[in-house]
């Protein structure tokens, strides 16, 4: 097996390149928290030093000890019986060698035991994770429910619940979906009743609730009488007991390292996370937004096991004399499969970049008394991108993917098919990326207002004037600057559609999405191929590859059909 971290070009790029300068700074407080923790870094050099040890610590875990045991803990699986869910041994020993690495507790404060790590470097921790097991990403990525307790919780259910999650001595689950509420978490009827001495009480049913066996849930649950939206639901934390009973666990397609449970909450005792009627509305999309990261990083591990796994085989299979790489539609395949991969990856880190910032800012205006304008204008910038970014990653990375996935099996032929390699195990757990924690079509409903109202253009600008207008580069830019004028014609064009045909704009979100998707990961890529040449060619495919799709889409956009908004049932009922 290999490092995962040093094995990966791409990655060692990114860390290098991540710029994070700016809110490395914020999070550390001007590097005086070195006075405070000896483990604090006393400078950018120091921190960017500590992030490469440590990200060669996971990666090594990652490649000699995780990805060996993947196959069997796929085929072998949780045990459940009697109402008690056992994990597969060597998911056990997964997890005790990531605890054994101390990093339990990456994104957590350094006075809870935490690493006070950016959001960008625990991603590619999750996204190595997720290349070695799926499935295992899902326990170690559940470390935002700490933060979500350390965001909005009291500072004694901080103290009380972090440090466990820290030491790997806790583990949590989001218990959010219901039997009859999938997407719609306005409808939950997980009901909370308090007592007379001021306890609460959980009552009803959670399903597809990933790690529900766990020590520590965060459960969404209506605690308001009489309400039926989310302005009645509040977060609540309980700890397994008795009364909180694991029903099942699913048997699904994949990721099946992980148990996904059904529960009954028989009056399970709970308390209140941060405020009544705040839980959908502010915690949960809180939630959601560190939720879509972590969903991106794992399908980009995914995506990279499988381009790796593609073409490890095509280089080593023969057919009529020669390796299957040497043919023209293999290799322009793998071509496509590695340019959907740097196009993820590039997408995901400018995001977590977004979201550190976002967090950073935000907590330093929320904790002066009187904030500095410029410090709240920042913090709301970063929100509006973080809000536009987070669905947009989560989208091209699954859906990528799952291509990728895919093609994989493609280029096995029949081998890929079957058991006995892993390309058939990468598909199946890509599957589940594109549907958990919001599907693609509900991404594509979040980012379209920051799309339509030009959420992206400031920094779009910025990256296209450090663009040279001469040679290969010149070229693409112009490429990708005609593709921003369209953009803008169609979307004055939807906006105008918006008093005869008002579904137009939500029919069309998801070519618009992607056209803004073509031209924002366009300019990324151009970005980083300014930083290394070897990367100019990634960039040209990605680019006049997208011209095509982007063509298509804007012609779609700028027909102003509106046949299959009026004609949809005709066309269902056929």
């Amino acid at each position: 097996m290999s490092n995962f971290f040093t094995d990966n070009a791409d990655l060692l790029f990114t860390l290098d390149n991540l710029e994070i300068r700016e809110a490395m700074s914020l999070i550390e407080k001007d590097y005086t928290e070195s006075q405070k923790y000896d483990t604090a870094p006393e400078s950018f050099e120091d921190a960017l030093d500590s992030f490469h040890r440590i990200l060669d610590v996971i990666g090594d875990v990652a490649g000699e000890r995780i990805a060996p045991r993947a196959r069997q803990v796929d085929e072998e699986g949780p045990k459940f019986e009697n109402g008690v869910v056992t994990y597969h041994p060597l998911t056990v020993q997964n997890l005790n060698d990531l605890k054994a690495a101390g990093v339990m507790g990456v994104i957590l404060p350094r006075q809870y035991g935490g690493l006070n790590f950016p959001l960008s470097v625990y991603t590619m921790m999750t996204e190595m994770v997720s290349r070695a097991d799926a499935s295992l990403q899902n326990l170690f990525g559940l470390q935002d429910i700490a933060d979500t307790i350390c965001e909005f919780g009291s500072e004694e259910q901080r103290q009380k619940y972090i440090p466990r999650f820290v030491t790997g001595e806790a583990d949590g689950s989001m218990d959010l979906t219901e039997p009859d509420s999938g997407s719609d978490l306005q409808s939950v009827r997980l009901k909370a009743t308090q007592d007379a001495d001021g306890k609460w009480y959980l009552d009803g049913m959670k399903r597809f609730i990933t790690n529900g066996c766990s020590q520590i849930h965060l459960v969404l649950a209506r605690s308001e009488e009489g309400t039926t939206d989310g302005r009645g639901l509040s977060m609540f934390i309980c700890e397994k007991c008795p009364q909180l009973v694991v029903r099942r666990i699913e048997h699904k397609m994949g990721i099946h390292g992980v148990a996904t449970c059904e529960l009954q909450f028989n009056h399970v005792p709970a308390e209140l996370c941060g405020m009544r009627k705040r839980g959908l509305i502010k915690y949960v999309m809180s939630l959601m937004n560190g939720a879509r990261v972590s969903i991106s990083a794992q399908a980009v591990g995914i995506a990279e096991a499988a381009y790796r796994e593609a073409r490890k085989y095509a280089s080593e299979r023969e057919q009529f004399k020669q390796s299957i790489d040497k043919f023209p539609a293999i290799y322009d395949m793998l071509a496509r499969m590695k340019t959907q991969l740097a196009a993820s990856r590039a997408l995901l880190y400018e995001t977590t970049r977004c979201v550190d910032l976002r967090q950073a800012y935000t907590h330093l205006a929320e904790g002066a008394e009187k904030p500095d304008p410029a410090v709240r204008e920042k913090a709301k910038l970063y929100v509006a991108l973080c809000d536009v970014l987070t669905p947009m990653s989560k989208a091209l990375s699954t859906e990528s993917a799952n291509k990728i996935a895919y093609d994989c099996i493609q280029i096995h032929g029949g081998t890929g098919y079957m058991h006995d390699f892993d390309a058939e195990r990468l598909y199946r757990d890509a599957r589940i990326t594109n549907i958990y924690e919001g599907t693609t079509q509900l991404q594509v409903v979040a980012a379209i207002g920051g799309v339509m109202g030009r959420t992206l253009d400031g920094r779009i600008a910025e990256m296209m004037a450090g663009i040279p207008d001469e040679g290969l580069f010149g070229e693409l830019k112009k490429i990708v600057a005609g593709m921003l004028e369209q953009h803008r014609a169609s979307i004055e064009f939807v906006a105008g559609m918006k008093a005869t045909a008002p579904d137009y704009r939500n029919l069309r979100a998801r070519a618009l999405v992607e056209n803004e998707t073509f031209i924002f990961v366009g300019m990324l890529l151009l970005r980083d191929a300014q930083k290394d040449a070897s990367r100019e060619a990634i960039a040209e495919r990605y680019i006049r590859d997208a011209k095509f799709d982007f063509l298509r889409n804007y012609e779609l956009i700028m027909s102003g059909d509106c046949t299959t908004i009026a004609r949809h049932e005709e066309v269902i009922a056929y």
